[in-house]
């Protein structure tokens, strides 16, 4: 037999032992991925089935079953004017928190990259509030806000004017929500800014200080655009926690003073915990899904393309 056909002969006895391999190999990764797949479509894609069911019934907890009415919660919902006010609100609270809070965040890394006395006792009571309970945040916020004996009290005082009734004033709830939010997140902000800070090539930093660049020209045209990768991951990760914000609203102001702060997410609950209308808060949440989905889809689409890895 020729050289040739010898090799032709030996593909073809490799070629079950290739494929019992193949299989094997298939086998062992449907094993090890089946129970994440299984717990991610009972508690990711289930629920999300599930709610898009309920958004198209009436039901109240109560009933046995849930009533069939199609697009009826979508639409009085969309032409609500008191629904338009909420994703107003829900669309200051979002751009007003990420967007302070990706300013002050990336301005207190760059005071901790400096490495001063005392940075890292300040890097740490900073950071404190992203952990703490938004619960007992709210309630210290409570007493500083308090217009009678308040911390704020006395910062109005020294300028000359009263105090306002920051929880229960519609003009004053929602900046008083917005202030406490903020304050809450600028810290995880801020060290995230400062771990990407210090992976920064240093050869780049130290060829623009020797080609003549200013700090402020080099934060802006060398350091922001090496930190784009970060601030891609903080736009996304802080815009879906500012839709998802609940605490602070349900113990400062419950949605009040007259839907001041409703945001979407607090009407979910209102909604289906308090009037117990089940459908319409599913289609609210429906709604909120949709939103977050095509906030990310533009940003994946958009902003990637000016992020440098």
């Amino acid at each position: 037999m020729t050289s040739r056909g010898l090799d032709s002969a030996t593909r073809a006895s490799d070629r079950p032992a290739h494929r019992a391999r193949r299989r094997r190999g298939y086998a062992l990764f449907a094993l090890f991925a089946f129970p994440n797949l299984a717990l991610i479509a009972v508690f990711a894609y289930w629920p999300i089935l599930a709610n898009l069911y309920l958004s198209l019934t009436n039901w109240d907890f109560i009933s046995p079953r849930p009533l069939f009415v199609g697009l009826t919660n979508y639409s009085s919902m969309l032409a609500s004017p008191s629904f338009h006010k909420v994703l107003w609100v829900s669309a200051v609270w979002v751009v007003v928190v990420v967007g302070i809070s990706l300013l002050l965040g990336v301005l207190l890394a760059l005071l901790f990259s400096r490495r001063l006395p005392g940075t890292s006792v300040v890097t740490g009571i900073v950071f404190t509030p992203h952990v703490v309970s938004g619960a007992a945040i709210a309630v210290v916020w409570l007493f500083i806000f308090d217009p009678n004996y308040g911390l704020a009290r006395v910062v109005f005082e020294a300028l000359g004017a009263d105090s306002p009734n920051w929880t229960t004033d519609a003009d004053w709830a929602l900046p008083a929500l917005l202030i406490v939010s903020i304050w809450k997140g600028v810290g995880f902000v801020s060290i995230v800014y400062l771990a990407g800070i210090q992976g920064l090539p240093t050869d780049v930093l130290e060829a623009a200080k020797l080609d003549g660049a200013g700090p402020v020209q080099t934060f802006l045209r060398v350091m922001l655009p090496l930190l784009s990768p970060t601030t891609f991951f903080l736009v996304i990760t802080q815009t879906i926690g500012a839709f998802q914000a609940f605490d602070l609203i349900a113990v400062m102001t419950s949605g009040g003073p007259a839907s001041a702060t409703t945001t979407l997410s607090w009407f979910i609950y209102e909604q289906a915990f308090m009037r117990s209308n089940v459908g319409l808060s599913a289609a609210a949440g429906t709604v909120m899904f949709l939103l977050l989905m095509l906030i990310t889809a533009l940003q994946f689409r958009f902003v990637e393309k000016k992020v440098h890895y």
